[in-house]
């Protein structure tokens, strides 16, 4: 059991997010995912998480683990051509998580290390927006280069905060 990690995640402030995260980077990353879809027939999804429960933290859930909940509560495999990417965030451990649909996953296998390492470099120096954007811009490269075209939007583009 990692007393640090506990203690970082029961002494998230409540606002931590928003702190981080506010209106006007919120907005600057939700029309970064408008507009690079616009680019791949793929969908992304940001979301970020202040601290995970104490249940889960207790039972030692890594920020992957917690990041497959999530790309399931929000229904991001729920696309006509399994084509949804989740970029998760955990803020108390600064770890940054991206699961991809097996539509995806069959095309361009587990490729996303280096993405989420570059956005954890940025976060780590307190670039919260730039982490986000540009994680967004790099996944949706990925994207183009594999689903190229266009398609409906069938997921939102807004941010969601856990």
């Amino acid at each position: 059991m990692d007393l640090k990690r506990i203690a970082r995640h029961l002494l998230a402030i409540p606002g931590q997010v928003s702190r981080a995260f506010p209106p006007a980077a919120m907005a600057a990353i939700e029309k970064t995912i408008r507009e690079q879809e616009t680019r791949h027939a793929g969908e992304i999804r940001f979301a970020v998480e202040a601290a995970l429960d104490l249940g889960p933290l207790l039972r030692d859930q890594s920020a992957r683990e917690r990041a497959i909940e999530v790309f399931s509560q929000l229904r991001v495999w729920d696309t006509e051509h399994n084509n949804g990417v989740l970029i998760y965030l955990l803020l108390a451990d600064r770890d940054v998580e991206i699961v991809a649909d097996r539509g995806i996953h069959a095309k361009t296998g587990p490729q996303w290390d280096e993405i989420c390492r570059a956005m954890e470099a940025e976060l780590r120096q307190g670039n919260y927006e730039k982490a986000a954007t540009d994680g967004i811009r790099a996944v949706a490269r990925h994207l183009a280069r594999h689903f190229p075209g266009s398609r409906v939007n069938e997921l939102p583009d807004r941010p969601v905060v856990l």
